[in-house]
């Protein structure tokens, strides 16, 4: 197997990242126990990287996510968002979930300003905007539809236009197609490959396929079992642009098959 791009994981910083963590910790305290869901982690994010987190289940990536956030607080640590300490709620972070989660009784263009409604911002200055992204998702013609008349493919556009209304400079994603099958879920690579290109968003991306891991990012965060921990940080040499036909090549079999080693899914 050739030899692969590798940062392993300090105690510090290598660079001055858009996103930092710094031997960030999380505990849970429960009546009977406390369970310790990050160790150390340490690890950042530039402007404009596109940047995913693999590992096993329950290592802690979700909780990473709600950290940036600012809905859940972490024990120790500090992580910083283009500068600046994360202590509540972020505004500079838009999200996008395993489902799409637009209320059913409100129709496209309304799931889109939804966030600008919650902000309290002036919805009819935004509804070009809203407009605008719906077009550049494919989605132009339906902001009237209601979210039943959409396919799951459609309805995860419409979440990452959601996300993209307020215009902030991080973008989480959480499995955003992990309920997708499998060619929807290829589609819809290809079309947040795009959507990355033309709006140079920071990317922020929590997936359980190693190959949609290696596909999208410009590194790969390897993630430890519970208490998770950074194992290894990865950076993806493959030429860019890139699309489904880039699996073939021998280096991206390489890449995957380094990580699933790393992960224990493979020989």
């Amino acid at each position: 197997m050739n030899d692969l791009p590798l940062r392993a994981p300090t105690g510090g910083l290598a660079r001055v990242g858009y996103l930092e963590f710094v031997a960030v910790e999380k505990a849970y305290r429960t009546r009977e126990e406390t369970i310790q869901a990050l160790a150390g982690v340490t690890f950042d994010v530039a402007r404009g990287e596109f940047v995913s987190i693999v590992g096993p289940s329950g290592c802690g990536k979700s909780t990473l996510l709600k950290i940036i956030l600012g809905v859940i607080p972490y024990s120790s640590g500090e992580v910083r968002l283009a500068g600046k300490r994360i202590s509540g709620p972020q505004l500079g972070a838009g999200m996008v979930f395993q489902n799409a989660a637009l209320p059913p009784w409100r129709r496209v263009i309304d799931n889109v300003l939804l966030p600008i409604e919650v902000l309290g911002l002036p919805r009819q200055a935004y509804r070009g905007k809203a407009n605008d992204l719906l077009t550049m998702v494919g989605l132009r013609g339906f902001e009237r539809k209601y979210p039943h008349e959409l396919s799951g493919g459609m309805q995860q556009r419409v979440s990452i236009c959601r996300a993209l209304i307020h215009d902030p400079g991080l973008l989480l994603m959480d499995e955003p197609f992990g309920a997708l099958d499998a060619l929807t879920r290829e589609v819809m690579q290809a079309e947040l490959l795009r959507i990355w290109a033309e709006t140079h968003k920071t990317v922020l991306f929590v997936t359980h396929s190693i190959d949609e891991a290696v596909l999208l990012s410009d590194r790969v965060v390897v993630m430890s079992t519970r208490p998770g921990r950074v194992l290894a940080d990865i950076t993806i040499g493959l030429p860019r642009p890139r699309t489904p036909a880039s699996r073939s090549l021998p280096l991206f079999q390489d890449y995957a098959q380094s990580l699933r080693q790393m992960l224990g899914v493979g020989a």
